[in-house]
């Protein structure tokens, strides 16, 4: 019975506190940070050590967005996208110069543009100013692969459809009636298979002309950090 009181009280206590003084809509703008992506650059390969074998890129940083409508006064429904684009060098490639196999340094990256729906709960603890919520969703998933050899290009020819899952806490501290400080901690892992092309196969580089050994490549992108973003949030 005590248990049942207790329960009662912190509902109560949110529906007190569940809207954000009445405003059931809110955009925000973030800056997120990634800690880890892969490329897998040969995810195909019949030998497994080399299918899982991928390039790391660390500390990633890029802007995002979002819109929440209070649905209920405890379920609030959120879309929102990101962009990152990110780049680092450290990958190996063969390619052909002056008669002989050789091994280049390149610059490996992706762009990467999800769209994500999420449905929120606002946790029983929440007060007047702090707004604590709990989410999940599922998300598409868009990008292409980055491949930086000297005046080469590379573009997307295939692309498979790609989504996922994610779960997400967030709080709001509210430092005026229609203005807050939001911060968030998203858990997913997100990836896409694509088929790169080079715009061309003889490349100068270095002071040489090499030749890549092919004209497209297949690749995988697994984003499998842990984002946490910061932003200003605005109540209307």
């Amino acid at each position: 019975m005590r248990n049942l009181i207790l329960f009662g009280l912190l509902i109560a206590g949110a529906e007190g506190y569940a809207q954000f003084n009445g405003k059931n809509f809110s955009i925000a703008l973030n800056a997120a940070y990634t800690t880890t992506a892969r490329i897998y650059l040969q995810p195909y390969a019949s030998d497994e050590a080399v299918r899982n074998n991928s390039f790391p890129i660390e500390d990633i940083f890029n802007p995002s967005f979002e819109i929440r409508y209070a649905l209920s006064e405890s379920i609030i429904l959120g879309a929102g996208s990101e962009y990152m684009k990110v780049s680092q060098g450290g990958s190996e490639l063969v390619v052909f110069s002056q008669g002989a196999a050789r091994v280049i340094n390149v610059e490996e990256g992706f762009n990467f543009i999800p769209f994500e729906i999420t449905a929120y709960y606002l946790l029983p603890f929440s007060t007047a100013k702090v707004k604590f919520l709990m989410g999940g969703g599922a998300g598409y998933y868009f990008g292409s692969h980055i491949r930086k050899i000297g005046e080469a290009e590379v573009n997307t020819i295939n692309r498979k459809f790609a989504y996922g899952i994610h779960v997400n806490l967030s709080m709001d501290f509210l430092v005026r009636d229609n203005i807050s400080v939001r911060s968030e901690m998203k858990f997913r892992d997100p990836q896409f298979t694509i088929t790169s092309a080079y715009n061309s196969q003889e490349v100068y580089y270095n002071g040489s002309v090499i030749h890549l050994l092919q004209e497209s490549f297949d690749s995988k992108i697994n984003i499998d950090g842990v984002t946490i973003m910061l932003g200003i949030a605005y109540h209307f």
